[in-house]
């Protein structure tokens, strides 16, 4: 037997990266009912082998799940969560996580990570999207919003925040509806479908907000070989959104226009065109560079010039993309570009002339690609 085909070492097999570890995300403003829901998810089986990230053990009441404290941050739990709890910076504590992982300390296969007191999601995701060991070991398995039934109206009107932890929502957890009125829940509901589309709204008091059915929300599924990308982007729930009349930006609504609803848009551009690499990284760096703060959540999968049967995949949150990832073939029989915008005060046809700029499409009234790239004022410095 030749060296190439010799079994592969320990050592090699070392060098080989982890499977990235699915990371969650449950956000919620305060007093919206994170705690009772985390409570109620530590007891559940399916949470066997994950890793709970919380901000104070005092706010979770552990007393009747404890089994057994590993040390003062860290408890292991009947169901077999391991539950340490985040005292300053998030990156040291998921640090920390991947030690004891490495180590043989700890067992886990996801993280759960409770963002009590932390209204704004983006910076949680910035940093599991950009630091340059974390992005390697994680990935973003999904956003769960816990909505409050009694006051959620009330909160939507007066936070932009909890606008903005809605809108981003891959599922949102409608609490307290057992005390809250049928009238004022099924208007909440509308809202939330009107500002969110896609997500699933799973009702806490009617049992729905279960492990299985938060968990595994993102791109990947662990029980498929190829990720289910149609059902991640929802481009279909966006677009009908916009058919039924929830185009925020052209003023269907028929609301005070002081709520913050109506800063919040979401829309689809799609293209049978293949795009060049080079051409897609100049699309998203002016973009971002210009409207970053205004966008949300960006989702894509995009036929690329060069391997136009391999897609890619994009994400991205406000002025930060996540390194995309290649599939070895298209998941389904559309093999168009689709990307997802959830946007605040950014109207669709700012990023649809500009995508259109970049891919070729000639429009009368506005630049084309070069007189874009090689403008020496843009944010790149030109190309």
């Amino acid at each position: 037997m030749s060296n190439t085909d010799q079994a592969p070492t320990a050592a090699s097999a070392r060098r080989t990266p982890p499977e990235p570890i699915p990371l969650s995300l449950l956000t919620g403003f305060l007093g919206a009912g994170k705690t009772t829901l985390l409570n109620r998810l530590l007891k559940d089986p399916a949470l066997a082998n994950t890793a709970v990230i919380i901000n104070e053990f005092g706010e979770v009441g552990l007393d009747h799940l404890l089994v057994d404290y590993i040390d003062d941050n860290t408890v292991l739990l009947q169901s077999g969560c391991l539950c340490c709890t985040m005292r300053g910076d998030l990156v040291d504590a998921l640090e920390k996580l991947l030690r004891d992982l490495d180590n043989g300390r700890a067992k886990f296969s996801r993280v759960l990570l409770e963002t009590t007191g932390l209204a704004d999601p983006a910076p949680v995701l910035h940093t599991a999207m950009v630091h340059p060991y974390l992005v390697k070991r994680f990935r973003l398995d999904g956003v769960i919003t816990v909505v409050d039934a009694v006051n959620g109206d009330r909160t939507l009107n007066e936070h932009a925040e909890a606008v903005k932890q809605a809108a981003v929502a891959d599922r949102i957890v409608l609490s307290k509806t057992d005390i809250a009125t049928p009238t004022g829940t099924q208007a909440l509901i509308d809202r939330l479908k009107a500002l969110n589309p896609a997500a699933a709204i799973l009702d806490a008091a009617q049992g729905e907000a279960t492990a299985d059915k938060l968990l595994n929300c993102g791109l990947y599924d662990p029980s498929r070989k190829i990720p289910d990308v149609g059902k991640w982007l929802a481009a279909e729930a966006y677009e009908a959104s916009h058919v039924h009349g929830h185009d925020h930006h052209h003023g269907h609504h028929h609301h005070d226009i002081n709520r913050h609803d109506e800063h919040i848009g979401s829309f689809v551009l799609r293209t049978d065109r293949t795009i060049p690499a080079g051409t897609l990284d100049m699309f998203f760096e002016l973009l971002l560079a210009t409207h970053g703060a205004q966008i949300l959540r960006l989702k894509g999968i995009v036929k690329v010039a060069e391997h136009p049967e391999m897609p890619l995949v994009v994400h991205g949150v406000q002025h930060v993309l996540h390194p995309p990832a290649r599939l070895p073939r298209w998941p389904d029989d559309d093999h168009t570009t689709r990307l997802v915008f959830i946007t605040r005060d950014l109207p669709q046809r700012t990023v649809s002339d500009l995508f259109d700029a970049f891919i070729g499409i000639p429009k009368a009234d506005q630049a084309d690609r070069t007189a874009l790239t090689d403008n020496p004022l843009v944010p790149f410095g030109g190309r």
